[in-house]
C-alpha cells in the first residue's frame, strides 16, 4: 500500500510504472505461448525424431551448487531456473496431462539425429558431417612478406607467434577474417587463424552436445592447437569469445603469449545471486525497450519461442538471403546478417546459457590463473556499448587483473569497437604483440 500511495503522489513515476506493467503483461503472454509451444514440439518431436532431445521445462537441476562451487558437468543452472508463477502453473497442468517431452533424468545427452527436423539441412549447413564431424572450421591467413626495413620480432625466424581470433555469440570467423585480416599491419610476420566456434558458422553443430565452456575449449584444442602444432600463440577475442579465450589461456598459460579482450562480459556475483544468474539478468532483463534487450530476453528465457524463431529464420536462411539481395539490389549479404542464421537453436541456446551465463561462474578462477602466470592482457571496450556496458564489465575485470591494460574507445559500441576501426585495431594488435615478443619468456 505504501508503494501504491507513493506512486499516486508522484506523477513523474507513472510512465515508468505503466511501462513496467505493460512489460509484465507481455512476458506473461509469452509464458503462455512458450508453454503451449512446449506441447506442440513435444508431439512433433515424438513423431519426427527417433530420440527426441526434450526440453528443460519439466526437469529441475537437483542440487544447485552453492556460492563458490562449480557445476561438475559444465551445465548452467540458468537452464532450470527461468521461472515465473504463470509459467510454473501452466507447466504443472501440462505435466499432469502428460504433455511435453522430458529430458533424460541422468542429464546425459541423448543420441539425436543431426540436423533435427527444425534445423536447416542444406549442403552448406551440413558440410561438416562429411568432413569428419569433430573438427572446427577456421580461416588461416599466412604471413605477408615483411616490408623492407620493417622491424623483425624474431631474429632467428623473422616470424612472430601465431594469433588465434575467437568471435562472439551468433557470429563466425568472418567477424575477424573480413575486418582485421585484410589489414597489412596485422599480417606481417605471423599467421592469423580465425575459428568458427562449435555450433556456429561452418563448424559442426551436433545435437548431442551441451555446448559447455569445456566443449568449446576442447574443440579449439582438437581442431587448431594440436593439428597446427601451436607451441605458443596470441589470443584475440570479442564478446562471448572472451570467456572462451580466458578459459583457454588459463588452461595453457605457458603457451599463451598475450590475450586481447574486446568488449568482454564479466559479471560479479552478489549475496543473493550467483554469477550465472547475474549474467542472465543483466544481458537478458525482461524489458520491452530497447528492442535489442527485448530480443535478448525472448531468446534467453523462452526455449520454445526461440526454437520457433530459429525454425523460421535459420532453417530458411537461403530464402531470407535471397530476399535481402533482391530488396537491397546487391550480390551479397552483410556478414552480420548472414552469421545470425548460421547456427541451430540447440547450439545457440546451450552456448548462451552454458558459456555466457554458466561460464561467468568460472571467470574468477580463470582470471586468477592468468594473473598468477603473468599473461599480458589488453582490454578494449567502447564507451557506448549497451550490450555489455563498460561500467559493469571491463572496469570490474581490471580490478581482477591489475596488470591488464584497459583502453576505452570513445563513441564506439559493441560492434563498432571493431567495425570502422579495423586499421587502427590491427596496428594496436601488432604493437602489443611485438612488445610481448620483445620481452621474451618474461611475458
Amino acid at each position: 500500500m505504501a508503494a501504491l500511495a507513493d506512486l499516486v503522489s508522484c506523477p513523474a513515476k507513472w510512465p515508468r510504472a505503466a511501462m513496467a506493467a505493460l512489460a509484465a503483461a507481455v512476458f506473461a503472454v509469452l509464458d503462455v505461448v512458450d508453454v503451449l509451444l512446449c506441447l506442440v514440439y513435444g508431439v512433433l518431436d515424438g513423431f519426427l525424431e527417433e530420440s527426441p532431445l526434450g526440453c528443460y521445462c519439466h526437469r529441475s537441476r537437483g542440487k544447485v551448487p552453492a556460492a563458490g562451487e562449480e557445476e561438475d558437468d559444465g551445465v548452467s543452472d540458468t537452464l532450470y531456473v527461468r521461472r515465473s508463477a504463470c509459467r510454473d502453473a501452466l507447466l504443472r497442468l501440462l505435466g499432469a496431462v502428460g504433455g511435453g517431452t522430458r529430458r533424460k533424468e541422468d542429464g546425459s545427452p541423448a543420441k539425436a539425429r543431426s540436423p533435427r527436423w527444425s534445423d536447416c539441412g542444406c549442403g552448406k549447413c551440413g558440410a561438416w558431417r562429411s568432413n569428419g564431424g569433430d573438427r572446427l572450421h577456421f580461416v588461416l591467413q599466412e604471413p605477408t612478406a615483411p616490408k623492407e626495413g620493417a622491424e623483425e620480432t624474431r631474429s632467428e625466424s623473422g616470424r612472430g607467434d601465431d594469433a588465434i581470433f575467437i568471435h562472439g555469440f551468433t557470429s563466425s570467423s568472418s567477424f575477424w577474417a573480413q575486418t582485421v585480416f585484410p589489414e597489412p599491419a596485422a599480417t606481417n610476420h605471423r599467421r592469423l587463424i580465425a575459428v568458427d566456434l562449435l555450433g556456429f558458422g561452418d563448424s559442426p553443430k551436433p545435437a548431442n552436445c551441451a555446448y559447455t565452456l569445456r566443449d568449446h575449449v576442447e574443440a579449439i584444442e582438437r581442431s587448431l592447437i594440436d593439428p597446427l602444432h601451436l607451441g605458443s600463440f596470441h589470443l584475440v577475442s570479442h564478446s562471448m569469445g572472451c570467456t572462451i579465450a580466458i578459459a583457454l589461456a588459463a588452461k595453457h598459460p605457458a603457451r599463451v603469449k598475450s590475450i586481447t579482450l574486446v568488449a568482454p562480459p564479466y559479471f560479479l556475483p552478489c549475496e543473493e545471486e550467483r554469477a550465472s544468474q547475474v549474467a542472465l539478468r543483466r544481458l537478458a532483463e525482461k524489458k520491452l525497450w530497447p528492442p535489442l534487450l527485448f530480443g535478448s530476453a525472448v531468446m534467453s528465457w523462452y526455449e520454445h519461442i526461440g526454437r520457433t524463431i530459429c525454425f523460421v529464420v535459420c532453417k530458411n536462411h537461403r530464402f531470407w538471403e535471397w530476399l535481402i539481395k533482391i530488396l537491397t539490389r546487391t550480390s551479397g549479404v552483410d556478414i552480420v546478417v548472414r552469421d545470425l542464421t548460421r547456427h541451430t537453436h540447440h547450439s545457440a541456446w546451450h552456448t548462451m546459457h552454458n558459456v555466457i551465463c554458466g561460464g561467468a561462474r568460472a571467470q574468477d578462477r580463470n582470471l586468477e590463473a592468468l594473473a598468477a602466470a603473468g599473461v599480458p592482457v589488453r582490454v578494449v571496450h567502447g564507451d557506448g556499448d549497451q550490450v555489455v556496458p563498460v561500467e559493469c564489465s571491463s572496469r570490474h575485470l581490471k580490478s581482477k587483473l591489475p596488470h591488464a591494460e584497459l583502453r576505452i574507445i570513445g563513441g564506439r559500441d559493441h560492434r563498432t569497437v571493431v567495425f570502422g576501426r579495423e586499421e587502427e585495431l590491427a596496428q594496436e594488435l601488432r604493437a602489443f604483440w611485438s612488445g610481448c615478443e620483445k620481452a621474451g619468456c618474461a611475458c
